[in-house]
């Protein structure tokens, strides 16, 4: 009997009210040596007959995957991976034990839903009375700002934080879970924008003072509400267009080269790029918001997980557009910078290089329509997996933090010559 493929699965069961669980389920690092072991993994992709969730397309030689498998298709994925030779190893046998831990961390008191610690993840509600209590405790330094709205009537919230109003004062722009699965990514937004207000550290201080600030920890609400508590593995927005399947992959939603490559037409694929560009709400009136604030922004950065990139445009070419070299050698110092304090590694290249042909990204949205001078993509840690444990979240913030601190010192001097 054929069994249904994974993204289908996991959206049929996401119709219901009864939370998905992922008991016994899987997860693979493959690491393609051959060309034979990429086409092997592409077709097992491509595949109707196997559920098997990809959490990194496979796209290159040498570049390791990460893949969950339900108990179900264990045997068959392991009986064809070991027949062709292809290099694997168990990442964790049930990852269901992992969700479970992370879901107890979560269950805060309310005296405590106005506080973040960066010492586990938290849900939207706690994000946003975070948000709320910040402009509340700095008045006229921190705006709350409405950047958007979601399906489901959600604000996406975000605030403006702003030292002076200096003449030709330059801004950043952080934005944060997209992908709804991807919460270390959240978790960075909001402890660069803690720092931003409450560091002592002198070349903190600085960088945060000589810019204005627009910081979005949460852009898809619907889908971060969703893994919280429905599904963990949940990425998608939450839109409903009467397929059967809910959801369109916001980051493959946006007006450039829209469904070009790197997307998928079908519904319940987990990288359906929707049935027209800026179809998601989401994404359309976020992008409505920063067209008006656009003009002023030296450095835009939108946070993901997983793989330890820092990624610049383009995703449908690999050639090397508009200010590539100074942008790329920016990008080299930060990821140095980033290494110094624990040793992460982060590799540094286009989205098409690094990643694979993808488009429809914000990235290459905002960098082609704006010509924002300093664009970039990170993909944070892990390199095997998005679920990062809660005690790497601040070694991952502080390290993240170096590099946009070296980022932006080096900006604005490049940014004379853009």
């Amino acid at each position: 009997m054929k069994l249904a493929p994974f993204y289908v699965l996991v959206s049929l069961l996401s119709l219901s009210s009864a939370v998905v669980r992922y008991d016994n389920y899987t997860l693979y690092k493959l690491s393609p040596k051959t060309s034979d072991d990429l086409k092997l993994l592409q077709n097992l992709q491509r595949s109707k007959e196997y559920k098997l969730d990809f959490w990194r397309d496979p796209d290159r030689v040498g570049v390791p995957i990460s893949v969950l498998v339900s108990p179900e298709e264990k045997y068959n994925f392991e009986n064809i991976i070991s027949k062709s030779n292809v290099e694997f190893q168990v990442l964790n046998s049930n990852i269901q034990e992992q969700i479970d831990k992370e879901s107890r961390v979560n269950k805060l008191p309310s005296i405590q839903q106005s506080n973040l610690t960066w010492d586990r993840y938290y849900d939207l509600e706690h994000i946003n009375n975070w948000l709320k209590k910040l402009a509340k405790d700095h008045p006229g330094k921190v705006t709350l700002i409405k950047g958007g709205i979601s399906f489901e009537k959600r604000d996406i919230l975000g605030v403006k934080v702003s030292f002076g109003k200096q003449k030709g004062r330059r801004s950043v722009w952080l934005d944060s879970l997209i992908h709804a699965r991807e919460w270390i990514s959240g978790s960075t937004t909001t402890f660069i924008l803690n720092e931003i207000l409450h560091s002592k550290e002198p070349a903190i201080t600085a960088m945060a003072e000589s810019y204005d600030w627009y910081i979005f920890p949460a852009i898809n609400p619907d889908g971060f509400v969703y893994s919280h508590t429905e599904d963990r593995l949940w990425r998608k927005t939450r839109s409903d267009y009467g397929t059967g399947c809910k959801g369109t992959d916001a980051n493959r939603n946006w007006g450039y080269k829209w469904n070009e490559l790197g997307a998928s037409n079908n519904p319940c694929d987990r990288l359906y790029a929707g049935p027209y560009a800026f179809s998601e709400i989401e994404t359309k009136s976020l992008s409505e918001y920063m067209s008006k604030v656009a003009n002023k922004i030296l450095l835009y950065i939108s946070f993901h997980s997983y793989g330890q990139y820092i990624l610049l445009p383009y995703g449908h070419t690999r050639d090397h557009l508009d200010n590539y070299d100074g942008a790329y050698k920016l990008a080299k110092r930060a990821a140095k910078s980033l290494a110094v304090r624990y040793g992460t590694k982060y590799r540094v290249g286009t989205i098409a290089e690094e990643m694979g042909f993808i488009t429809g990204s914000s990235l290459d949205w905002y960098k082609k329509n704006h010509q924002i001078p300093f664009a970039y993509i990170y993909e944070l840690r892990d390199q095997d997996t998005f679920k990062l444990p809660e005690d790497q979240i601040i070694p991952n913030c502080l390290e993240v933090l170096d590099s946009l601190v070296t980022l932006l010192k080096g900006a604005d001097t490049l940014y004379k010559n853009y």
